[in-house]
This record gives C-alpha cells, structure tokens and sequence, in this order.
C-alpha cells in the first residue's frame, strides 16, 4: 500500500501530464488528501525539486497558492548545469539519484546506466571515515560522467546512440596508441 506522499505526488504527476504548469491551493490539495498543510509542503520540496526536473512557487496567505512548474532543458542544458556546480555544495544521496534519473528519462543514460551511476554514488559505496566528504565526492562523480556524456554526444537526439561513429552502446570509437609498436 502507498503511502499518502506517493499518493499526492502521483495525483499533482498525473495533473502535469496535460501541462508543465500547475497553479492550486495548498490548503485545498491538504483538504483533499484530509493532510495538513505541511504534508504537502513536505511532499511539494521532496518530490518537486530542481534535480527532478520541476520548479515550485509558493505564495503565502489566500490558501497558500502553489505553483508547480516542470522545466524543460534543452538537450545538454541539465548537463552543463551539473557542471557548473561546485563540489564544495555536494549532492545528498537523494539528489544524486534524481539527477541519475533525470539523466535516464532525458535520454542521456540508460535505465541500467542510471541504476549503474546511483549504485556509485550511493552512501553505502561512498566508504569515507567521515560523512561530510561524501556528498563533495559525489558531485565528483557526477561531474565526471556529466563531462564524458557532453564529449561523447550523449544527449537526446545526439547522434552517439548508434549512428555513423557510434556503436550500438553509444560510445564513440577511439584509437588511443600507448605502445609505439600497436601503431604498426
């Protein structure tokens, strides 16, 4: 059974199906749901956020009219704004993965690369013998992969998933020569 976030994040998720933007009262969804209010905050800056692909307005006063925006990159825009963050602002375990999933539904990775780049980023991987570096070192991670995704093409509507010089994983070939004899 669901629990009653998942049930209000699917029901706002099935309400922008028909639009990017949704505009509702924040004391009428609580109603709704028969929730306070906070829950709905709650589900709204956890559910709702940037690395998911959505912006939130929230007005005070009237009802708390919220406004849920999804934002729509343009193919390499999520990655180059990944690479324009710093390390020293990190990502959470919870952020990481919704950027790998952001990453997946934009065509960038697949299904099994994402899953691939949250088992990496993952708290359990990250041994270090102290909590803060972890976070630092994932937006390492994701930074490198984010670097190798824009050098390779690997954008929605690139050409690196198959295509002319690509193979069918979607890397591009290249010659790399360390021993002077290989170039024979």
């Amino acid at each position: 059974m669901a629990n009653v976030s998942d049930i209000i994040e699917t029901f706002l998720l099935e309400m922008l199906q028909s639009a990017d933007t949704l505009s509702i009262s924040r004391n009428d969804l609580a109603a709704y749901f028969s929730v306070a209010p906070s829950q709905i905050n709650y589900v709204l800056s956890t559910r709702f956020t940037p690395e998911k692909g959505y912006t939130v307005e929230s007005r005070r006063g009237g009802g708390g009219s919220v406004t849920v925006v999804r934002v729509r990159e343009a193919p390499d825009e999520l990655l180059k704004t990944i690479m324009r963050r710093s390390v020293s602002e990190g990502f959470r375990e919870s952020a990481a993965f919704a950027v790998a999933d952001r990453l997946c539904e934009l065509g960038y990775l697949t299904a099994d690369e994402a899953r691939l780049l949250k088992a990496a980023t993952a708290d359990r991987a990250l041994i270090l013998p102290f909590g803060s570096g972890k976070d630092a070192l994932r937006v390492s991670i994701i930074k490198s992969v984010a670097a190798e995704l824009l050098k390779r093409g690997r954008f929605a509507g690139g050409a690196a998933r198959g295509g002319a010089d690509g193979d069918e994983t979607g890397f591009r070939s290249q010659k790399t020569v360390d021993d002077p004899a290989e170039e024979e």
